[in-house]
């Protein structure tokens, strides 16, 4: 099963979205998100990747805690959500921004899933949503296309 070394930008919980600034080579607070939203798990990027965005590709860490922006994980790859969305506000064009599901290697109680369909169906309602909900507080459009398996998502990602 393919790994790869995933930062952490927004701990799981956290009402606080944090970006890496390549230029500063620190974290930013970008947001603050409303009242009664947080973080599902730990969101991050796959460094030395590029998305359609021009973004490092986005990483979902599924995990029973909680990190710290700035940390580095080795995870396990079990698959993603290839989605679109508007690149800026007010709609516009639609682009690709998919986002990859990992397992932390030290995960005691996820150490077992291998694959996207070894998650509990609400897990990834929930993800879905809450990028919907996200990128509709930035007056963006989020679209889940589809779900894709660990070898599509691993064919995905290229490190530069």
């Amino acid at each position: 099963m393919e790994t790869v070394d995933v930062v952490i930008e927004t701990p799981k919980g956290s009402v606080q979205k944090y970006d890496y600034d390549p230029e500063t080579r620190f974290f930013r607070m970008k947001k603050i998100l409303p009242s009664g939203m947080v973080f599902p798990y730990d969101f991050g990027f796959i460094p030395h990747t590029k998305g359609e965005d021009g973004d490092p590709l986005d990483v979902i860490v599924i995990s029973e805690f909680m990190s710290f922006p700035g940390v580095i994980m080795k995870c396990r790859i079990i698959g993603g959500i290839k989605a679109e969305q508007s690149a800026k506000k007010g709609g516009g064009k639609m682009i690709r921004n998919d986002r990859f599901l990992v397992i932390p290697k030290f995960s005691n109680i996820f150490q077992n899933i291998k694959s996207m369909e070894d998650l509990p169906r609400q897990i990834m309602d929930q993800l879905e949503q809450f990028f919907v909900d996200y990128n509709k507080l930035e007056g963006k459009e989020f679209k889940a296309l589809k779900q894709m398996d660990s070898k599509e998502a691993c064919k995905l990602i290229s490190v530069e």
